[in-house]
């Protein structure tokens, strides 16, 4: 059975560990290598981390039993508009709902906190076969673009956008 806990600054090495596991292999047939790096670096170095969650990134673990097998954060990005920002799952979890889970999570949180009709938006890869995943969990294509994010890398991502009543 999955279970989840809310994450703190004490988890960060438990999010990279997770992240080296679920973010490099998502992207590893997407992005060059070297782009992978400077990414994993950018998103996930402690420090990067640590100024997420002090910037108001709300992270969740998912386990299954004691081992933990995937992760979500969420920002508040104004009123009635929330960003799911990381979504990843281990990849010998894939498959088997954690990762619904984690987005159900997600809007359990978000109604916690908001309780009329708000929008949760998150950006994927256009190439990344997840799309599929957040459209069966209802979001849908809001937008697209390429959005600098240093060093001359690009993300070319759909926004996608479900709204919660």
């Amino acid at each position: 059975m999955i279970r989840s806990r809310k994450a703190g600054i004490d988890d960060i090495a438990l999010i990279r560990d997770l992240a080296e596991k679920s973010f490099l292999p998502t992207y590893k047939e997407i992005l060059s290598a070297d782009q992978l790096d400077w990414m994993f670096d950018w998103m996930y170095s402690a420090d990067s981390l640590r100024q997420q969650i002090e910037d108001g990134h709300v992270f969740f673990i998912a386990y299954d039993g004691d081992r933990p097998c995937g992760y979500v954060s969420v920002e508040r990005q104004g009123e009635a508009l929330f960003h799911l920002q990381k979504i990843y799952v281990l990849p010998d979890f894939q498959g088997k709902h954690v990762g619904q889970y984690l987005v159900r999570l997600v809007f359990d949180y978000v109604r916690s906190l908001y309780s009329g009709e708000c929008t949760v938006e998150l950006n994927v890869n256009r190439n990344n076969k997840a799309k599929f995943f957040y459209e069966r969990m209802g979001f849908s294509v809001a937008r697209s673009g390429d959005f600098p994010i240093g060093n001359g890398y690009y993300m070319n991502d759909y926004i996608m956008a479900i709204k919660l009543f």
